[in-house]
C-alpha cells in the first residue's frame, strides 16, 4: 500500500527543513518547533490539518511582521534546494498556506511572494482566497501572469482560478460568470508547455459544470488549430462527452449509431460483495460497409443513502470498430472501500453507452 502524503511529515522531514531554517534563521529553536508541532492532535491529524498546523507552528517561530517573514520564506527556499530535498516540493505546500492565512491584508506583499514560491511549490490553492477578496485585482494580475517567462507561473495564472479546484474552495463568482478568466484560458491555450496547456484543459472542464454552453463555444472556435490544441479542447470536452453532448458528438466524429447494436450483454456477477468486482461482457456488432468511429461507454449506477440511483460513467474504448465487424468485450469494475465513495448494499445498474446514447441496462445487487 502506498503511502499515506501526510506521513511524509516526519523526524526526518523535520530534521532537515529545520536545518535549514537554522542557516536562514540561526536562532530559530529546534525543540519548541517540534515540541508544538508534534502535539495531542497531529497523530490523528489528516494531511491538510498537518499542512495548517506546520503554518501556524513556524508563524510562532517567526517575528510579527509578515513582510520580515516572506523575506525569510524567500531566503529559505534556495537553501532548501541546496540542502538537496529531492521530493516535488509537496511537504512545502505550507509556504503558500502561510501567505494565505497571514498575508490576506498584505496584498502586493503576498502577490510578489506567489509568484516566487509558486515556481517551488504551487500557490494554485493559496491564491484562490485573494481571488475571492480581490477578484478584479487578480484576474489582471493573473493575465499578468500567463506572460511569465516560468511556466510554473503561467500554469498559476489558470490552475489558480479554476471555478471547482478540487480539493480546494470553490470561486463561486466564477462558477456563475467564467467570462473574467476567459482572455487568461485564450492567451494559454496554445502555451509551450504541456503542463500549462493540462492546466487550461481542466480548467474548462470545471466550467462545463456549470456553463456548458461557454466551453461548447470555445471548443468549436480552437479545434483544429494545432495538433496540441486539439488535444486539449478533446480533454476540455471529457465530462460534456460523457453526459452525450450532440454539437461535441459531432464535432468530434461520433455520428449516428443505426448501424451499430449490442447483442449479449449479460452481467456475469450478479450479485457483487463489497470488496469484489462486478463483472460483465457485450458484443458490439457494426453492420456500416464502412469502419465505425465509436465512443463506448458503460454507465454504473450506484444506490445512494436514499435507495435512489446515482449513474458514473466509465469509458471503455475510443476507435474505429471495422465494417461488418463483432466485437467481444468484457469488462469489471471495483467495489473495494475506499475514502471517496460509500458504497450502499442493494440494487445497482449497468448501461451501454454508444456516441452518447443510452442502451441497454442490467440489474446486478451489492451485498455484504
Amino acid at each position: 500500500m502506498a503511502e499515506l502524503l501526510k506521513n511524509r511529515y516526519n523526524t526526518k522531514f523535520f530534521d532537515r527543513f529545520i536545518t535549514s531554517v537554522q542557516e536562514v534563521v540561526p536562532s530559530f529553536n529546534k525543540a519548541s518547533f517540534l515540541k508544538e508541532i508534534y502535539d495531542d492532535e497531529w497523530e490523528n491529524s489528516a494531511l491538510k490539518q498537518r499542512m495548517r498546523c506546520i503554518t501556524l507552528v513556524f508563524k510562532n517561530h517567526l517575528s510579527d511582521d509578515f513582510n520580515t517573514n516572506v523575506e525569510t520564506i524567500l531566503k529559505l527556499i534556495p537553501v532548501i534546494k541546496k540542502n538537496g530535498f529531492k521530493s516535488d516540493n509537496f511537504e512545502f505546500m505550507f509556504f503558500p498556506d502561510f501567505i494565505e492565512v497571514y498575508g490576506i491584508k498584505h496584498y502586493q506583499t503576498s502577490i510578489k511572494a506567489f509568484e516566487t514560491i509558486t515556481q517551488f511549490v504551487s500557490c494554485e490553492f493559496a491564491v484562490r482566497p485573494f481571488i475571492i477578496k480581490y477578484q478584479d485585482n487578480m484576474i489582471r494580475q493573473m493575465l499578468l501572469w500567463a506572460s511569465h517567462k516560468h511556466s510554473s507561473v503561467r500554469r498559476l495564472a489558470t490552475e489558480g482560478c479554476r471555478p471547482r479546484l478540487p480539493w480546494a474552495m470553490a470561486i463561486p463568482s466564477l462558477k456563475t460568470n467564467p467570462a473574467p478568466i476567459i482572455p487568461i484560458l485564450e492567451k494559454l491555450k496554445s502555451d509551450t508547455s504541456e503542463y500549462v496547456r493540462r492546466s487550461v484543459a481542466n480548467n474548462l472542464n470545471d466550467i462545463s459544470k456549470d456553463n456548458p454552453e461557454t466551453v461548447v463555444n470555445l471548443v468549436k472556435k480552437w479545434e483544429g488549430k494545432t495538433k496540441e490544441t486539439n488535444w486539449l479542447v478533446k480533454h476540455a470536452s471529457r465530462t460534456l462527452l460523457k453526459q452525450g453532448n450532440t454539437e461535441l458528438m459531432t464535432l468530434f466524429g461520433f455520428g449516428a449509431i443505426d448501424k451499430v447494436k449490442i447483442i449479449d450483454f449479460k452481467i456475469l456477477t450478479p450479485k457483487v460483495k463489497i470488496g469484489a468486482s462486478v463483472e460483465f461482457a457485450l458484443k458490439l456488432v457494426n453492420t456500416n460497409n464502412n469502419s465505425s468511429k465509436i465512443r463506448l461507454e458503460y454507465g454504473l449506477y450506484y444506490q445512494k443513502a436514499n435507495g435512489s440511483l446515482s449513474r458514473k460513467v466509465f469509458k471503455i474504448s475510443e476507435k474505429d470498430y471495422p465494417k461488418n465487424s463483432t466485437t467481444s468485450i468484457k469488462r469489471k469494475q471495483s467495489f473495494k472501500i475506499i475514502t471517496t465513495r460509500k458504497f450502499h448494499i442493494g440494487k445497482h445498474q449497468i448501461s451501454i453507452i454508444i456516441n452518447g446514447k443510452e442502451l441497454d441496462t442490467l440489474d446486478f445487487e451489492l451485498i455484504q
